[in-house]
């Protein structure tokens, strides 16, 4: 194995005081320029942004242990209020800045968060009342009524900031919704150690190829784990430059490359796949820094990252993980002699894995089974779902639900998924979710939900519906269940086909049988 050390000792280590100790270290370094506005922030005043936020959120009433929700686009201002909250002993739980108010409602009261940082354009048409939890919202560059203004929490406060109650094993540092393998969302709880010891997993010796002088640049959403501790967290660790975009745009990321000496990029495939078409028509540049980039959170494949690769002469290392490891438990490498794209490299540091068959049977290399793992960086358990937690976290072990298989060499292949996630654009849809949804609507009786393979997402979501008696299946009552849906959940959860059945395959025990209905896509 080349990888047997970490970065640095993550033991009683908390997040931000990581990051702090990069601010001390590069003062006078670009910590990060955010597209966004053009605004350029170097370690120094990043590190003071952070502690006088933390101060305004303790004096505005913050408590430890408490949750800050932060529902913001990739922003400055989002990874100076991630930071600030760890410091003020809060737990920040992140929103997708597409949310509806049906989303971020279900967030912001299962998780409990008593303070919100958004934004008057992400609010608009959200109502906020009767959340029993919820006591002061902000926003940072449009107002919205009942909201303060962010910048007040930037004003001087001269309140003592807490001292950890526990230790950074059992402190949370971040509070994600994800799926899991199956169900509605809920809560990840990662701890500082979680976190800190990815991050040590990631930059450590033949981990990953980020370096102190890289230029990354970052459109992965920031609240997702991928955008958060693969981008964010490990750049400031190492001092490199931080480069934000709000959002995917080819034109503005090719303007980018060249214009800020971007390094390195980590993407995900349909991206990837928007890049090479675009290195196809001649628009990709040449001659800029650009030395390779890293792919993750849906499986690429193979041909996509050579195509790139012949097109543009950089390398594609893809990686594998999820939010409960925060994330990464696999990584492939740059080296000639050890380059697979096509597989997702081998495990990080300290992580250790079997690969099982239906029967818990260790296999060996090329037989396919279930990855199982653990290590350092998965998470404490899901929020408030002790029945979950136990369903994939058994003696130390974390059941990740897809099935690999391994060569000899110790490098992983990912062959199917368990799970019934759909993976559109990288982003994870949980069909229950939806179906919940499609059954509010009067005319539902029955529906199940499933992914359809797409060349330039992934998976697209596709809905077979049963209706009740009464409605008939015409196109107009089709355009409007996609309407009912897409008026309650984020686009890239929205069914882009609706299909009418008489009835839905089901188990004996009432489960749907989603690989029949795969088959009639076929």
């Amino acid at each position: 194995m080349l990888r047997t050390r970490l970065y640095a000792d993550p033991h009683g280590r908390f997040v931000h005081d990581v990051i702090l100790e990069s601010c001390n270290r590069y003062p006078q370094k670009t910590a990060i320029i955010d597209s966004s506005c053009n605004r350029r922030i170097s370690y120094a005043e990043y590190g003071e942004l952070v502690r006088t936020l933390a101060h305004g959120l303790v004096s505005v009433g913050l408590k430890p242990g408490e949750v800050v929700g932060i529902y913001l686009p990739n922003c400055w201002e989002f990874c100076a209020t991630y930071h600030a909250t760890t410091l003020a002993g809060g737990v920040p739980t992140l929103l997708n800045p597409t949310y509806r108010e049906r989303e971020v409602r279900f967030q912001l009261e299962n998780s409990g968060a008593a303070l919100l940082i958004s934004d008057g354009e992400n609010l608009e048409g959200i109502d906020l009342a009767g959340l029993p939890d919820l006591r002061r919202v902000y926003t940072m560059r449009h107002p919205h009524a009942g909201a303060e203004e962010f910048q007040s929490l930037l004003r001087p406060a001269t309140c003592a900031l807490p001292t950890p109650l526990e230790s950074s094993e059992k402190t949370l540092a971040a509070l994600p919704y994800s799926s899991g393998t199956t169900g509605l969302p809920k809560g990840v709880m990662l701890s500082h150690s979680n976190l800190v010891s990815n991050v040590f997993q990631i930059i450590g010796p033949n981990g990953s190829g980020f370096a102190h002088d890289d230029v990354l640049l970052c459109f992965l959403p920031l609240y997702h784990i991928y955008g958060l501790n693969v981008v964010l967290n490990p750049a400031l660790t190492l001092g490199a430059t931080l480069l934000l975009m709000p959002r995917f745009n080819v034109p503005n990321l090719l303007g980018l490359l060249v214009s800020e000496g971007v390094t390195t990029m980590p993407t995900v495939p349909p991206a990837l796949n928007a890049l090479t078409q675009a290195a196809e028509a001649g628009q990709f540049p040449k001659g800029c820094r650009l030395r390779w980039v890293k792919s993750g959170a849906a499986p690429l494949a193979p041909e996509l990252a050579r195509r790139f690769t012949a097109l543009t002469g950089l390398l594609v290392c893809q990686g594998y993980g999820m939010t409960e490891a925060s994330p990464v438990t696999h990584i492939g490498y740059l080296q000639p002699e050890l380059y697979k794209p096509e597989s997702i490299g081998q495990p990080m540091a300290l992580t250790d894995c079997r690969v099982l068959d239906a029967n818990d049977r260790e296999l060996g290399p090329g037989e396919p089974g279930e990855l199982v793992m653990r290590g350092p960086q998965f998470m404490v358990g899901y929020w408030k779902e002790p029945a979950a937690t136990a369903a994939v976290l058994r003696d130390g072990w974390y059941w990740s639900g897809d099935v690999v298989s391994r060569d000899q060499n110790d490098f992983y292949y990912v062959l199917d998924r368990r799970k019934e996630l759909i993976k559109y654009k990288g982003f994870p849809v949980a069909p229950a979710e939806v179906e919940a949804l499609l059954m509010e609507h009067p005319a539902v009786r029955d529906c199940g939900v499933i992914g359809r393979p797409d060349p330039a997402a992934g998976e697209i979501p596709v809905a077979f519906v049963v209706l009740r008696e009464g409605f008939p299946g015409t196109s107009k009552l089709k355009e409007e269940l996609c309407g009912f849906v897409a008026d309650r959940l984020t686009h890239y959860k929205q069914p882009r086909e609706i299909r009418f059945v008489e009835a839905l395959p089901r188990t004996p025990s009432g489960k749907i049988l989603r690989r029949e209905l795969r088959q009639g896509l076929a």
